[in-house]
């Protein structure tokens, strides 16, 4: 189904009116859509960086944490546990920042930063499938929780807990930011105390568990003490969660523009939803890891994974037969909050990747159905009981996207070797650009082989490490020995223009803030919206031939403020 066309404005070339572009009402609807494939106008952002901050916060409310650091704990004992977490958390916060910050100044998402970060317009798909595949195993992760509180509070046979998992989102999620962020903001008081009173109920009942924590050596009997192997081992699993960064994004771009008057706020809300998540995250992890130990002996080693035996251990002396519900009811609504944002994210990264191959877009409403799918089919399977191996091996090709698109912004910009500025749209972009992309495949494949056991067991071990130092290595010595040419296909006249003016696209007539178009499309013989120029399969990229393939540096004006 087609809307029906917007009127002629004045000003269009009366030959674009027989070829205006007319988009399916899903795709068209942008309370639905939230500009899945295009710039954040700051038309748009009209949330404060606080409401912002506070809803891309409550995308954190997972309970996979603890299931991961139960999992540390249990196989390498507690100080490797905390060894792992916290080097993890520190790699995970300080490439998060440059991220956060350029997706929050330049109101884009992921996908789009990846494109001018040195991955070019084609090569940056790869990294969309990704960063989907992040949303759709962390959601089969977070639905299986679900559905074991749900067999256990309810007796529902797994099977059809999973369903219901996955049903539940849907509704939320096809609404968009605007629903997202009343849902997370009406749960985080249960979320909250649901969050806490498990540690402070063991804290009472059971003091000495955390004592018996601190000394545990794990369940294959070890001595406690600190082993490389295991350290490298368990933050490997642990680093697989460095792809979040890519859910915050998804919020983050909705900030508004940075001022003298909310620069401090806005800077305190960029870092506390962007990196700041991991904080929080490893909290929980380590949380986990206590929850696990203390229900052991009670539960056995394959229960204390999950987080419904662990949280309810731990509310029982205090609540009695009532912990049962209370625990369900705190696992029901952490997973609808974080299971809401793997299928928006999801969805967004599948818009993405499917319009650059196919140049359609019927709309991100319909790809929620697809992440949605492939989630249900990995819990149908039993992900769960591999979760450690996946995520291990998950992480190596993560970390080397995610070390690429840090690399590029910390080192490759301000050394002047990438253009200064994030150039997302198609038509002044390379398809292919080797700085980024191809420092990502080097990291991926020697860390993967290091994964597998080509260079031993320590080469397992830290083969996450391996893939980061080599993507942020990489990436800055390809830029130097390519000269930047393969950042910009032709200069782009309209950077240095941050303004909300609007300007008019010749195909679809739709209005469009300055950063949002391509100026002077020799196809269509005007200005060309970022959408309209990547869905038009017909031009050839006539406007990239004959230019220039030196780099153009210019400043970034949306980074200021």
């Amino acid at each position: 189904m087609t809307i029906p066309r917007t009127p002629t404005q004045p000003g269009t070339p009366p030959e674009a009116e027989g070829r205006r572009r007319s988009y399916a009402r899903a795709a068209a609807d942008e309370s639905l859509e939230d500009y899945s494939l295009r710039y954040a106008p700051h038309s748009f952002r009209r949330w404060t960086p606080l409401a912002v901050a506070s809803t891309a916060l409550g995308g954190i409310a997972y309970l996979a944490d603890y299931a991961i650091g139960a999992s540390i704990a249990l196989s390498y004992g507690f100080t490797n546990a905390v060894a792992s977490v916290l080097a993890a958390a520190v790699v995970i916060f300080l490439t998060g920042i440059p991220i956060a910050r350029a997706c929050a100044a330049n109101g884009i998402d992921m996908d789009l930063l990846t494109r001018g970060c040195g991955f070019g317009y084609l090569g940056s798909t790869l990294t969309s499938v990704i960063y989907a595949s992040f949303t759709f195993i962390f959601f089969a992760t977070e639905g299986s929780i679900m559905a074991q509180a749900l067999q256990r509070a309810l007796h529902v046979p797994l099977p059809v807990g999973y369903l219901i998992t996955t049903l539940i989102v849907i509704p939320i999620v096809f609404k968009g930011m605007n629903w997202l962020a009343r849902m997370q903001a009406w749960t985080q008081p249960v979320w909250l105390l649901g969050l806490v009173l498990p540690f402070v109920a063991l804290a009472v009942a059971d003091p000495g568990a955390y004592s018996r924590f601190a000394h545990f050596g794990g369940t294959g009997g070890g001595a406690g003490g600190f082993s490389w192997y295991g350290f490298g081992m368990g933050a490997g699993v642990a680093l697989s969660l460095i792809a979040q960064i890519g859910e915050q994004a998804d919020y983050l771009r909705f900030m508004p523009r940075k001022t003298a008057v909310n620069r401090r706020r806005w800077n305190l809300a960029v870092l506390a939803a962007g990196p700041g998540w991991v904080v929080i995250g490893a909290i929980k992890q380590l949380g986990g890891g206590l929850l696990a130990v203390a229900a052991l002996g009670a539960v056995g080693e394959a229960r204390a994974l999950e987080p419904i035996d662990q949280i309810l251990h731990a509310l029982r002396p205090w609540f009695g037969g009532v912990a049962l519900p209370l625990a369900a009811l705190f696992v029901i609504v952490s997973q609808v909050k974080i299971n809401s944002t793997n299928a928006y994210s999801g969805s967004l990264s599948w818009s993405n990747f499917f319009s650059r191959l196919t140049h359609r877009h019927p709309g991100r409403v319909w790809y929620i159905f697809l992440n949605c799918g492939v989630s249900l089919l990995l819990m149908e399977l039993n992900m769960f009981s591999a979760l450690s191996t996946l995520l291990g091996f998950y992480s190596n090709v993560a970390i080397a996207w995610i070390g690429a698109v840090a690399a590029d912004l910390m080192i490759s910009k301000p050394l002047g070797l990438s253009p200064k500025y994030i150039e997302f749209k198609r038509a002044y972009l390379r398809s292919v650009n080797p700085a980024g992309f191809g420092a990502m495949i080097v990291a991926s494949a020697v860390s993967l082989a290091g994964f597998f056991g080509a260079f031993g067991d320590y080469g397992k071990a830290f083969s996450p490490f391996v893939a980061l130092a080599l993507a942020m290595l990489l990436n800055p010595l390809i830029a130097f020995a390519t000269r930047g040419r393969y950042y910009l296909a032709r200069p782009n006249p309209l950077a240095a223009d941050d303004s909300s003016e609007t300007r008019q696209c010749v195909v679809c007539a739709g209005g469009y803030e300055s950063p949002d178009v391509a100026g002077d499309c020799p196809h269509h013989g005007g200005d060309i919206c970022s959408l309209c120029c990547s869905l038009e399969s017909a031009c050839g990229e006539a406007c990239k031939r004959g230019e220039a393939a030196e780099p153009v540096l210019m400043g970034m004006p949306a980074m200021r403020g």
